[in-house]
């Protein structure tokens, strides 16, 4: 039986990497002066990667990222003015309006009226919080799961608590490594939807053999697929 619905929400319910995109475009402005773009990106990949175990997910590690790189990329010399330049980025960042993704509300209302519906994001807590509020979503799930990460055992976690288990429940996001493998890997099904603009750290690839793997070009197909899925012959 599929009996719970789970969703990512950045760049499955709402835009988001698209302003981290633009951030970044800003940055390699500010520093074009030190180090040359295509350096300068790798460089601040780097830094992403090796901070993730101290700052998580969200705009305030990338931002900290953002003034480690430009130290570095400068040897110290970067000017307090663009520390501020970038420091005035992440506040932007975070206090950007939330831009819903097409058939966002119509999918989730849709599937809150048969099954259980969860949202599972990872992120800051106090800006997951606000753009959930901001959204006109938060009414309609069940469980609201903010983590620090994506696993099998969060995902096992979750879904135990907020439904009947992983392996009656089903994860829709734009993230193979975080939105679907982890949660194939708890017994559940695993929806992806890629949203076309992918952080270089989510990247992985697809599980196209996996039985219970699928994907769509858009949410607007989801409704259908779980009744599919749900339906007494596929049980």
């Amino acid at each position: 039986m599929l009996t719970t619905i789970g969703f990512d929400a950045d760049d499955t319910l709402w835009h988001n990497e698209t302003f981290f995109r633009l951030t970044q475009e800003r940055f390699t402005e500010l520093l074009c002066d030190h180090c040359e773009a295509a350096h300068l990106q790798d460089r601040l990949l780097a830094a992403e990667r090796r901070n993730l175990g101290h700052y998580g997910f969200g705009v305030k590690g990338f931002t900290l990222s953002m003034i480690e790189t430009a130290i570095e990329v400068s040897t110290g010399r970067v000017p307090a003015a663009v520390i501020g330049e970038i420091l005035a980025a992440g506040r932007e960042m975070l206090e950007h309006p939330v831009d819903l993704l097409p058939h966002a509300h119509a999918t989730v209302a849709a599937l809150a009226a048969h099954y259980r519906v969860i949202l599972v994001t990872k992120g800051d807590l106090l800006d997951q919080e606000r753009k959930l509020a901001q959204s006109g979503l938060g009414d309609l799930f069940d469980g609201v799961e903010i983590v620090s990460d994506k696993t099998p055992s969060i995902y096992s976690a979750a879904f135990a608590r907020h439904g009947t288990g992983a392996d009656q429940g089903l994860m829709v996001g734009n993230s193979l490594k975080s939105d679907v493998l982890p949660m194939l890997a708890a017994g559940g099904w695993g929806v992806h939807v890629p949203h076309g603009l992918t952080w270089a750290l989510e990247q992985a690839d697809p599980p196209q053999d996996h039985p219970r793997f699928h994907e769509m070009a858009d949410l607007s197909a989801l409704p259908d697929l779980v009744a599919n899925l749900a339906a007494p012959h596929n049980r």
